[in-house]
This record gives structure tokens, sequence and C-alpha cells, in this order.
């Protein structure tokens, strides 16, 4: 079966982004790695020597990134529901985010030790219907946060991706109850047309 217009579209401009294009000439995994980078640059979100937790991390490229940050004396602990390749030094956790035995996985590695950072790029799959996509979206912002709520050291930071739509102001202020920082960022990495954003959550009231 030959490929539809919209998706030959894609393939083209997937090819030509000049994202794409520089991951593949720096060597990582994904073009995604420039938005956690950016984020990195205002931020300041990885320190050497913390404890991080990278959801919905596949094919890798955010976990590359942070994985020399954490080299330095910290841990990296990477979950999604895809099959990843190995990364030095970095505990993988293939699974469901959503399923309370995948949950249970990452809380046994992390065995009540104050995590630094939560980073979150999950994204459900996309049908295309903005009325069943953004509720699911939504569903793995809130999961998310939770387990931040669980997890973070009280110093600690949370960057989570979002997209703007029903639920989003509702979950922006939950994150202002809780965190002492709540700063928005459209990377230049994020597709224009994108209605994607990262919420950037810094230290724990």
């Amino acid at each position: 079966m030959g490929k539809s217009k919209s998706s030959k579209r894609w393939l083209q401009e997937h090819h030509a982004d000049p994202y794409v294009l520089q991951s593949r000439r720096e060597g990582y995994r994904s073009r995604a790695v420039y938005k956690l980078i950016e984020l990195q640059e205002k931020d300041h979100l990885l320190k050497p020597g913390q404890f991080v937790v990278d959801l919905g991390a596949a094919p890798g490229g955010w976990t590359e990134y942070a994985s020399q940050f954490c080299s330095k004396g910290g841990r990296l602990i990477a979950v999604d529901l895809l099959e990843m390749d190995s990364i030095t030094d970095v505990d993988i956790i293939q699974g469901d985010f959503t399923e309370q035995k995948v949950l249970d996985e990452i809380l046994q590695l992390i065995n009540n030790s104050p995590v630094d950072l939560v980073l979150s790029d999950m994204a459900p799959n996309i049908s295309g219907i903005e009325t069943v996509d953004q509720p699911k979206s939504m569903y793995l912002v809130e999961l998310a946060f939770e387990f931040c709520l669980q997890v973070l050291d009280k110093n600690g930071s949370f960057a989570v991706k979002m997209f703007q739509g029903e639920g989003f102001d509702e979950m922006v202020r939950s994150f202002r109850k809780s965190f002492k920082v709540v700063k928005f960022r459209k990377p230049k990495a994020s597709r224009a047309r994108s209605r994607e954003v990262y919420a950037v959550c810094q230290g724990l009231k």
C-alpha cells in the first residue's frame, strides 16, 4: 500500500528538519534532545551528581544528554513503553507508566532516595482527534506530577511536556500550589504548529 500524501509530506519535512540533521551530525538519538538542551541553558535543571528520572525516554535523546551529568556520582532511571537501547550507567525500565506494576518497579529502584529532577516527555499515541488526545495527554501529565510529589527532594525540579487545551489551566494551578517557581518554555526545536509547551517547576513548597 502506498503512503498517504500527509505521511509523504511528514517524511519530507522530517528529513529536511535542521534539528534532525543536527542530531545525526552530533550523534544524538533524536531531535528532541535540543528541547532539553534549551531548557538546560535557560533553567539549569541538570547538575553533576543528581538523581534523575526520565519518563517517556525512548529513543533516549534526553537520557543520553542527562547521563553526562548523572555519571558524576549521580543516578539516572529511564522509563518508556517502547524498547530502548542501553546507555552506560542508566537503569532502563520498559513498561507502561500508567500501570501500577511499572510504578512499583520505579519506586523499588528509587528505594526512598530523594530524587532531584523528574523529566517527562511523555505523550499519548496521537489519533488526530483533539477531544480524545487532549485528555490522554493531561492524564500523563497528572500521573507524572503525582509521581513528583511522591519522590522529589524538597529542592527538586520537574520539567514536563504539556499540550495547550482542555485541562491545561487546571493543571497549571496545581503546579503553582506545589512549586515555588513555575515557568513555561516553547523550545525552538518544538515545531511551530505544535501546541506543546514545557512546564518547568522548581522548588517544592
